[in-house]
């Protein structure tokens, strides 16, 4: 099971964090991944990290101003979003996909195999 938190409003050059709490399976086994689905378009991949957390993959408009995370002591992943634009709304999902240690932790929605609930997020003024 996979359960989002830390969505909101906010004004356009603000800051959130959303954070994903894990349970149920061995989560340091898992590469994670945060996408994104805004109204009448297609899910997105955000940002992925992998299961060490050393190595991640971002989607280019979001470079510089996101950064994911993982606590695998904790079994949770972070992603903090700074300088939210409008276009950054949208309903955002974790997701968790069983890889081996050494996989690149690539933002194919297709390879996921949890998901969570998702937590709007509205970067508006």
């Amino acid at each position: 099971q996979l359960v989002e938190s830390g969505g909101g409003l906010v004004q356009p050059g603000g800051s959130l964090r959303l954070s994903c709490a894990a349970s149920g399976f061995t989560f340091q086994h898992y590469t994670l991944g945060w996408f994104r689905q805004a109204p009448g378009k297609e899910r997105e991949g955000v940002a992925c990290i992998s299961r060490g957390g050393g190595r991640a993959n971002y989607l280019d408009s979001v470079k510089g101003r996101f950064t994911v995370s993982r606590d695998n002591n904790k079994n949770t992943v972070y992603l903090q979003m700074n300088s939210l634009k409008p276009e950054d709304t949208a309903v955002y999902y974790c997701a968790a996909r069983r890889t081996i240690l050494s996989a690149e932790p690539t933002c194919d929605s297709n390879q996921y195999d949890f998901w969570g609930q998702g937590t709007q997020v509205t970067a508006s003024s």
